[in-house]
């Protein structure tokens, strides 16, 4: 198939990259367990046992009018040990290697669909200017965007791209190698440079 390129001209890509169906299932289980490799897993709580203190009985069994009591590190107490305790775990989630490339082809499949894949030839910025990056996008009426560049050796244009859109909340910039379904679906349209899609088309054919 053939993407058009902004400014003129078109793209062959590939029909399996970027004509799949669109398969929400899968998307949300490789979005969901993308988070979850994210998370730390490191929250740790002591247990009653593992408090500090409370050998002693607080105070004598009878005679005292107050409930019986053993130690003073118990959940209830001020202090104490806690009930069900977080401890250290692992949240990862298992998703194979097909089932991720499936997914990102659903994703860049639905983009190209909904006109939400805007390709240009080269996004060149002579110097990191955060309002030259603005400017730039309003061209193209793009708010919220994504800006995918290939990888390559590291251009000035590039690392000038990353300094302009790095105070910009609503704008990321990534290269094909750090591309991840989480950024796919968290942004309304992609700015993709010609050269990045056609890394996309082979990484997914």
């Amino acid at each position: 198939m053939k993407l058009s390129i902004q400014g003129g001209g078109s793209l062959e890509v590939s029909d399996d990259a970027f004509g799949a169906k669109f398969n929400e299932a899968l998307i949300h289980q490789v979005v969901t367990a993308y988070m979850a490799g994210g998370r730390a897993g490191t929250k740790a709580q002591k247990t009653r046992a593992e408090v500090r203190g409370g050998g002693r009985k607080p105070f004598k069994q009878k005679g005292t009018g107050r409930a019986r009591a053993g130690t003073t590190r118990g959940p209830i107490w001020v202090g104490g040990g806690r009930a069900f305790a977080a401890k250290p775990r692992d949240y990862t989630q298992k998703v194979n290697r097909k089932m991720y490339t499936a997914a990102l082809r659903s994703v860049f499949s639905e983009l190209v669909r909904q006109d939400r894949l805007v390709v240009v030839d080269a996004i060149e910025m002579a110097k990191p200017k955060t309002k030259n990056l603005v400017t730039y996008l309003q061209g193209f009426n793009l708010d919220r965007v994504l800006i995918l560049v290939d990888k390559g050796p590291v251009a000035e244009g590039h690392e000038n791209l990353r300094l302009s859109a790095r105070n910009l909340p609503s704008v990321e910039v990534l290269d094909v190698t750090q591309l991840n379904p989480v950024s796919l679906v968290r942004f309304e349209k992609i700015l993709a440079t010609s050269a990045a899609v056609k890394a996309v088309s082979e990484r997914l054919s």
